[in-house]
């Protein structure tokens, strides 16, 4: 790609002023008369050099001339080094993208290393509420930009089904369970009081009858929790696999006792000096990696801390060779990040292993109100209500499309909307009309072969509102590159809608009714071959960032026109 060419240039030409590694931007100016690129570079090197930055920018313009494809070099305002690109060098970036195709926007800057992404790992004691369906969907997405950066990608999710929180579901279910066969159990106040429990009091009787009636020991218990766990976790993974998350391994925290690893881990960290006994509890010195205060590791009457099985998951992750893990959590788990670290640290673990994205909570809002529209779950909306009031690709995108640090207000109204108002069906009709524009075609004898258009004239591509969409579709795998780096999503989203702006305006300017002379479906063979190359070409950047989100490419769609 020119862009790549430039910046491979630019890196060659401020070695050579002394300057080896200068970090500098290369980016599309917001007013087209600045050029078709612009870098900062000379300001960027003035305070390291000691020189002004027009003297610098003059320097390298000297030493870049001759790229190929770049017309001329301006220099401007305080030393902004501006590139004006030649109508066929512009047009170069159609032929690239449609000769890669469904790979255009893939790069291997991951080499093929393993990577896990933890997300979700929500506890099967209820439903899945609105925060684990926006962790669903940015670790998905996470985990997909990582893939189209060259890494291996495991999708991991951990639950707890042992524990105070599952004994609580056990004791829950046992009460209902008592409640529907006409006896005068209660549901404990810290129990769960959701419509959900008594389902599965239900369904255990109709699978089991009376078998616990009159038994409220351990055992009884124990089988409560199993039959909750397992039909809880059966119903979360359905909602997932109607969002279109799928994971490669779902992972037990009872399997980090039955094989041994949390007492493992405790004889480990033991062996490094770095715990001690107080008031009848197994302290580990986490103060010593940064963390505020040392932390318990096994509380006085022997039962593990939450902090000691994450170290053992942890390290038992890196034991299978995953050595980069990003772990997708919402907000309410920042207090474990730095002594989760700690005790990995205590145990020779790199400092920033592993790596966290914590995400911020979400409420939905309906006319500037605030709403909960699920009576199953107790007190909160569900992943599962949400799919099914709008769609699972609309919900994905919502919650993709701000900053996950950032709270996100779900504003209903606009998700419900079906015009090009609503983010998601702005990028997806744009993918829509230049489907039903190669339909057109076809109807007409006018539908090019795919090497045709891979030979038509990009020269051709001289209008303005052309060379922007084309020079808007050259950024996409640069933008990419971005996303997966900054564990970024929403920059995806940002990107596409912005493309799906341009892309609609050209098609509207250049509809046959409105702008004939500016129209793909011209009756000159050559500019229209070009104008459909830059339609297929669009339509592929279109199509691919969709895919890289988890989203469908409709052909199709109620008001394309």
């Amino acid at each position: 790609m020119l862009t790549e060419r430039i910046s491979e240039a630019l890196r060659e030409a401020t070695a050579a002023l002394g300057a080896d590694g200068a970090r500098f931007r290369l980016d599309r100016p917001r007013d087209a008369s600045h050029g078709d690129l612009a870098t900062n570079v000379a300001m960027a090197l003035a305070g390291r050099l000691g020189r002004s930055p027009r003297e610098i920018a003059r320097d390298l313009r000297q030493r870049l001339a001759g790229i190929e494809g770049v017309e001329r070099i301006e220099i401007a305002g305080p030393g902004f080094l501006n590139f004006f690109l030649g109508a066929a060098a512009v047009g170069g970036t159609v032929k690239t993208i449609l000769g890669r195709g469904d790979r255009y926007g893939r790069n291997d800057d991951g080499c093929g290393r393993r990577v896990m992404v933890e997300f979700v790992s929500a506890n099967p004691t209820g439903p899945l509420h609105l925060g684990h369906g926006r962790q669903a969907a940015l670790g998905d997405a996470i985990a997909s930009l990582l893939e189209w950066s060259g890494w291996t990608v495991h999708r991991e999710f951990y639950f707890n089904d042992a524990g105070g929180q599952i004994r609580r579901l056990a004791i829950s279910v046992w009460a209902r369970y008592q409640q529907l066969l006409g006896h005068g159990a209660s549901v404990p106040e810290d129990g769960y009081q959701g419509e959900y429990v008594s389902e599965i009091a239900a369904d255990l009787i109709e699978r089991q009858g009376r078998k616990y009636e009159d038994d409220g020991g351990d055992e009884a218990l124990d089988a409560m929790r199993r039959f909750a766990v397992a039909l809880l976790r059966r119903e979360q993974e359905q909602d997932l696999a109607a969002f279109n998350v799928r994971f490669d391994e779902y992972y037990p925290e009872t399997r980090l006792y039955s094989d041994g690893l949390v007492a493992s881990t405790i004889g480990k960290l033991r062996e490094t000096g770095l715990t001690y006994r107080e008031d009848g509890a197994l302290w580990l010195r986490t103060s010593a990696f940064g963390d505020q205060k040392d932390r318990v590791m096994v509380k006085s009457d022997g039962s593990p801390t939450y902090f000691l099985p994450d170290v053992a998951y942890h390290m038992n992750k890196w034991e299978r060779g995953f050595h980069d893990v990003i772990n997708v959590q919402g907000s309410d788990h920042h207090s474990t990040v730095d002594r989760v670290r700690a005790g990995l640290q205590a145990l020779d673990r790199p400092s920033g292993y592993p790596e966290y994205v914590l995400h911020q909570m979400v409420t939905v809002e309906r006319g500037g109100e605030e709403v909960r529209f699920s009576k199953r779950a107790g007190s909160y909306t569900t992943l599962a209500d949400l799919v099914a009031e709008v769609g699972a690709d609309v919900a994905r995108y919502f919650f993709l499309m701000r900053r996950p640090e950032a709270h996100l207000t779900f504003d209903l109204d606009l998700a419900l909307d079906q015009s090009d108002r609503n983010p998601v069906y702005k990028v997806q009709y744009a993918h829509a009309r230049l489907c039903r524009l190669f339909k057109l075609a076809g109807e007409k004898g006018w539908l090019a072969g795919h090497e045709t258009l891979r030979s038509a004239d990009t020269s051709l591509l001289a209008d303005r509102s052309e060379r922007e969409v084309v020079k808007q579709l050259a950024e996409f795998p640069a933008l990419l590159r971005r996303a997966a780096a900054g564990r970024a999503p929403h920059l995806v989203c940002d990107y596409l809608e912005k493309t799906a702006g341009m892309v609609n305006s050209w098609y509207q300017t250049g509809h046959p009714t409105r702008n004939p002379k500016l129209s793909a479906l011209v009756e000159d063979p050559g500019l229209r071959a070009v104008r459909l190359a830059l339609a297929r070409a669009a339509r592929t950047v279109l199509r691919n960032g969709l895919t890289v989100l988890g989203l469908a490419a409709p052909q199709r769609m109620v008001r394309e026109d």
